[in-house]
Parts: C-alpha cells; sequence; structure tokens
C-alpha cells in the first residue's frame, strides 16, 4: 500500500527506506516534535532474534 503517513513522518519513513507502513501521529502538530518520534520509534524497533533471546525462546515460537 506504500508510505501512508503525514508531513514530517512520511517524510522520515521515506528516507529510512520503509515501503509498506500506515502512521498515525496523535497529539503534537509540530513538525519537528514527530519527525523526532518517528526516528525514536524506529530505533527502537527489535529484530525476533532479538526478542526470542531476551526471552529465551526459540524463534519458532513467536511465529504462533
Amino acid at each position: 500500500t506504500g508510505v501512508i503517513a503525514g508531513g514530517a513522518v512520511r517524510t522520515v519513513l521515506e528516507l529510512a527506506g520503509v515501503q509498506n507502513i500506515l502512521a498515525k501521529q496523535l497529539g503534537s502538530n509540530n513538525p519537528l516534535n514527530n519527525a523526532r518520534a518517528a526516528v525514536n520509534a524506529l530505533s527502537a524497533l527489535r529484530t525476533l532474534a532479538d526478542v526470542a533471546q531476551e526471552r529465551d525462546l526459540p524463534v519458532e515460537h513467536l511465529y504462533a
């Protein structure tokens, strides 16, 4: 479906190379705050392998 996001969030997601996402900004309409929040959210993403390691589970258990 592409990048469905508004304003500064769309720009951040496109620059990050995200191709398929739906984003909704709540609260502040300040473009700088929204861009900062998008960058923080992207940096907080974890892989399935990271989550499995933290939970001491095999990766296959996370697919259920």
